[in-house]
């Protein structure tokens, strides 16, 4: 939870934020500003549904413990749905949820942003390290 003082204001009516409303924000901003998050969406809103080897593959660079962890988080979140078959070898498949659909959508314009501003980001980043060396 923020500081008292640093309350969050409603961004609509500029009226003080529900509590509920606030924590789940923070929340959620810490969960899905987490990189291995972001990345699973990803994944899975272009591939649908994905085994869990498959979800590793494809993000790269994740260990199976951290896939792991963050697939359990988003499954406790409501944003995907884990489905184990009766097979053997067992076979699990991850899949997003509505909630995680309308969650991806919403982060497709950050990538929507950072494809018009690239440039931009890369110029300020290059004058900034200019001024320092």
């Amino acid at each position: 939870m923020t500081h008292p003082a640093a309350r969050i204001a409603h961004p609509k009516t500029g009226e003080p934020a529900d509590p509920r409303v606030e924590a789940l924000v923070n929340d959620v901003i810490g969960r899905v500003a987490d990189k291995w998050t972001m990345l699973i969406l990803e994944v899975l809103t272009e591939h649908s549904e994905q085994r869990f080897t498959r979800i590793g593959d494809l993000v790269g660079g994740i260990s199976q413990k951290m896939l792991t962890q963050t697939l359990r988080a988003m499954e406790r979140d409501g944003l995907v749905i884990r489905t184990v078959h009766p097979v053997i070898p067992p076979k699990v498949e991850y899949r997003l949820t509505d909630l995680g659909l309308t969650l991806a959508e919403a982060f497709c314009g950050v990538w929507t942003w950072a494809e018009a501003n690239v440039e931009r980001i890369e110029a300020a980043r290059a004058d900034f390290d200019a001024k320092k060396a």
